[in-house]
């Protein structure tokens, strides 16, 4: 078709021929032509207009907007370049943050560059809404609540456009996400990974709405650090009262070396082995989930907490395990009978029980400090990252100087609109780029200068735990040969003690030195950056302007002076807003003890009742079998308080533990309305005068913000309230063990008091044959005569009458010694009563319910007196009883011994004559 060759004929002209003829005008159609002719040209008129004029308008107007978007657009890209992809995410971060309570429903006014136009009074040529005078009095979008897009590390400001943000409140709940629906979501709070941090320092790197989050996670880390500890002292008092107790069996020539030192060495081994297993079992938790990367999530370390306790749960009853199979080789080896082998167990676990209690001490001491070691952490980081902020404050008095300055040179006509919009312009991109940079540079800087303070913290920790374990080693060497349990438990407990405070006070010292680290490289890179913000605005008055404008350089510089006046008075008004900003937040975080220590009254009342509860039921099921003997009854009473001792321990633990996930649960929201509270608090003292507009818009932010407060309570309530619900089913589950173990120890008291009975039956029958032969040999034996026997006898009847004649004179002294205190303790209750009620001024009808109320607690309070004097009195005399037993067994066998010497008649081994006598108590 194409080509080189002759030019296609359908190609040329065509020649059109006309005869003049054809060309006639006709008068009668000249009319009707231009009728239609206007017709015709007034619809392409308005189709022009409608078609292409109008299309056009909007695109110019699209195209002001695009090129705010594209130059948004290109200040990110040029911050992504040069933050990296932490920084940009960080931007996005608390962009998301800040919309949670202020959100707003206009979408298309989220230009990062008009946002900071309304907050330092630019205009813009492009967007007619920023017409501001000089003073920015007749702004109309200073008026309008428009949703502002900070620039990086911008604060939160509470203005009146955040009043009506604050709505959004009662329809989205806050959470952590990059979305305002998935910040509202708890399933994506719980899905939402979390920096895993080991210590305090690596906190600093964290985002400022995260701190409260990772600070929790970290008393987590701190209490399992701390049970660890505790688990391993009571295996080692374990172990030293056990070496004690062997050693005095050694001395008695009950036991020999050998077995005690394999009873030892065994107790020892298996021990170790237990801890071996309960270490091996607690990081076994973190394979699954984002546990192996760097992030980790609420539901990760919920799942942890539970397993870590129920880990916990099945090393105390490991170690109940190990208290039976010490005292089954007790009886195995040793040559003690059963009833100096209760005896010892009874020492044993009395001595156990007193570690429990000052292990449940420490604990509790514990969980104090890292309440105080919460609030301390966070106005630390606060301070930290208050001062990273300070940049971003500057860049806005800045640049609110710079426009005000330029604003007064357009009223006179030395600089048009276009010129002054065109220069803050510049000046904002470049404020802007020096903001991301001081980011990337202080996130950046901030991490390297953390991990070479920690590589030398931890080397200096290091060593101190290596010189406490070589000083725990020396302890117990020289402890080798201590014969007293309670200077061992007091001096030893003392010891670690001593060197957890050491280590936290060594602990406290370094996070205080790496704040000051950061916070020194903090206003290092800030002076740095403020240096930059000078020589730009510096090159804008000296440079730009007298080449721009028809002014002299050295009006130039009298207009700088008076900028870095109003500047001088912004920065400094800003730096006493951020030293309030501290103060508030300090103020705001001792409101948060009254949640501890809430939860504290709570724990330590769950406990006594538990304690209380139990132990009766214990009383009553042990008073139902009467067969026990006094020492198995309270054997068994010792063993239940040792195994409830543990639980409660392990209970306070766990409920400290969801009070604290209950912390991390509503961390965010907290965060979110602590900062609302605080930034209006600052506005309200800031505003001295205000008009009835302002005190409305102020009442309506407080109640809002009391309401978002109140809701949050209601959370936290209701997630207090699901933990409780899970520590209550834990808490059953324990129990259900302890009663197991109670049951089973009840049961071997019974085995082991039918054995003795029958083992006394056949011992009885045994007394009476050898009484038979004995009296049938004394009567046929030629060395017993009357006379001895007469002397005998009359020995034994007054041996017996002054040991009735002590009974009695025993008995008589304390019955009256139990009822001279009952009457003490009724008298004085009876006075108290009636002390209180004197102090009441009431009137008739009052004092006459008051004084039957005072008449019923009265005899309640004297039936339980009379109740527990009878319980006095009934083990007293069984206590007496038992020993006037004792006493006369040992008068009747001395007798049988004698006359047994005295008529040549060998004794069993049962029947060798004692010295002993009862001790009475």
């Amino acid at each position: 078709m194409a080509g080189t060759g002759a030019p296609d004929p359908c190609l040329k002209d065509i020649a059109l021929d006309f005869s003049v003829e054809s060309l006639q005008v006709i008068p009668g159609f000249m009319a009707t032509a231009v009728i239609l002719g206007l017709l015709m040209g007034t619809a392409s008129g308005v189709l022009l207009s409608v078609y292409v004029l109008m299309p056009r308008l909007q695109k110019k107007n699209e195209d002001s907007r695009r090129l705010l978007e594209n130059h948004d657009s290109e200040v990110k890209g040029h911050l992504g370049g040069n933050g990296s992809e932490t920084m940009d995410k960080k931007l996005r971060t608390r962009i998301s943050k800040e919309h949670l309570f202020l959100e707003e429903d206009d979408p298309s006014s989220n230009s990062g560059i008009a946002a900071f136009a309304k907050k330092a009074k630019v205009i813009y040529p492009i967007n007619q809404k920023f017409r501001p005078l000089a003073d920015g009095a007749s702004n109309p979008s200073l008026n309008e609540n428009h949703k502002q897009t900070p620039l990086p590390n911008q604060v939160v400001e509470v203005s009146t456009s955040s009043l009506e943000s604050l709505s959004q409140v009662d329809k989205e709940d806050c959470s952590s996400s990059t979305t305002v629906h998935s910040i509202t979501s708890d399933e994506k709070f719980y899905e939402r990974t979390f920096v895993k941090v080991s210590c305090f320092p690596e906190v600093l790197t964290c985002d400022s709405f995260d701190i409260k989050f990772c600070l929790y996670n970290l008393c987590l880390n701190g209490l399992l650090r701390l049970d660890r500890e505790l688990i391993q002292e009571k295996h080692v008092m374990f172990v030293q009262i056990l070496r004690i107790q062997l050693a005095d069996l050694l001395l008695k020539k009950k036991i020999d070396r050998e077995s005690c030192h394999h009873i030892l060495s065994a107790q020892e081994a298996d021990l170790e082995e237990l801890e071996k297993q309960f270490y091996s079992r607690i990081p076994s938790t973190e394979v699954s989930g984002v546990y192996n990367s760097e992030y980790q999530t609420l539901e990760d370390i919920e799942r942890n907490s539970k397993e870590t306790y129920e880990h916990i749960i099945h090393n105390m009853e490991a170690f109940w395990k190990q208290i039976d199979k010490a005292h089954q080789l007790l009886v195995d080896q040793s040559k003690c009978t059963s009833v100096e082998v209760m005896n010892l167990m009874m020492n044993l676990t009395e001595k156990m029980i007193q570690v429990e209690e000052l292990l449940h001490e420490s604990q509790d001491m514990q969980g104090l400090d890292f309440q105080e070691k919460i609030i301390s952490w966070e106005h630390m980081a606060k301070v930290a990252d208050s001062l990273k902020s300070q940049i971003q404050q500057e860049s806005e008095c800045r640049l609110n100087a710079v426009s005000k300055t330029l604003q007064q040179l357009t009223p006179k006509k030395k600089l048009t609109i276009r010129q002054k919009e065109q220069r803050l312009t510049e000046l904002l991109k470049a404020f802007w780029e020096e903001v991301a940079l001081f980011n990337s540079k202080c996130f950046q800087q901030t991490k390297d200068l953390i991990l070479k303070l920690l590589a030398q913290r931890g080397k200096r920790m290091e060593a101190l735990k290596q010189v406490q374990k070589d000083e725990q080693v020396h302890f117990l060497n020289e402890v080798q040969q201590t014969s007293n349990p309670s200077d061992f438990l007091k001096e030893y407990h003392e010891l670690l003690e001593k060197q957890r405070e050491m280590c936290c006070n060594s602990e406290e010292e370094e996070d205080c030195k790496t704040t000051e680290a950061v916070t020194d490289l903090c206003k290092e890179l800030y002076t740095s950056s403020s240096q930059v913000f000078e020589n730009l605005v510096k090159e804008l008055f000296l440079k730009t302007l007298p080449a721009i404008t028809n002014l002299s350089v050295d009006e130039c510089e009298l207009l700088k002076q008076e900028m870095g006046n109003n500047l001088s008075f912004e920065l400094e008004k800003a730096e006493d807003q951020r030293k309030k900003s501290l103060k508030i937040f300090q103020e705001l975080l001792l409101h948060e003890k009254q949640f501890w220590a809430t939860d504290y009254a709570l724990s330590a009342v769950l406990q006594n009742h538990l304690c209380e509860k139990y132990e009766k039921i214990i009383q009553g099921v042990l008073i139902q079998l009467s067969g026990l003997s006094e020492e198995s009854t309270k054997y068994v009473l010792q063993n239940h308080q040792l195994l409830m001792q543990s639980v409660l321990r392990t209970l306070a633990q766990r409920n400290f533990a969801m009070a604290t996930l209950t912390q991390m649960k509503m961390s965010r929201k907290k965060s979110v309305l602590q900062e609302l509270r605080e930034q209006y608090i600052l506005e309200k003292s800031a505003s001295h005068c205000q008009d009835a507009q302002q005190w409305q818009l102020q009442q309506e932010m407080e109640s809002r913000i009391s309401e978002g407060e109140r809701r949050q309570e209601e959370e936290m309530q209701q997630a207090r309230s699901e933990f409780q619900q899970q520590l209550l089913m834990e808490l059953q589950e324990a129990l259900q063990l302890l009663q197991q173990r109670m049951e089973r120890g009840i049961g071997q008291a019974l085995v082991q008091h039918a054995q003795q009975e029958a083992a006394r039956g056949m011992t009885e029958q045994d007394n009476r044959d050898f009484k038979e032969r004995l009296i049938d040999t004394a009567e046929e034996s030629v060395y017993v005569t009357s006379h001895n026997i007469n002397r005998m006898v009359h020995s034994y009847y007054q041996q017996l009458d002054l040991i009735l004649e002590t009974y009695e004179q025993e008995k008589l002294k304390r019955l009256k010694g139990f009822q001279e205190k009952a009457e003490a303790k009724r008298l004085r209750s009876q006075q108290d009563m009636v002390d209180h009620l004197s102090d009441e001024k009431l009137g008739s009808g009052q004092w006459m319910s008051l004084q039957q109320k005072r008449l019923l607690d009265q005899f309640h309070i004297h039936e339980q007196i009379r109740l527990d004097s009878l319980k006095e009195n009934k083990s007293m005399l069984h206590h007496l009883e038992a020993q006037l037993e004792g006493q006369l067994k040992e008068a009747e066998q001395n007798f049988i011994s004698e006359l047994a010497t005295l008529a040549r008649v060998r004794l069993p081994e049962s029947k060798q004559p004692t010295n002993k006598t009862a001790q009475s108590d």
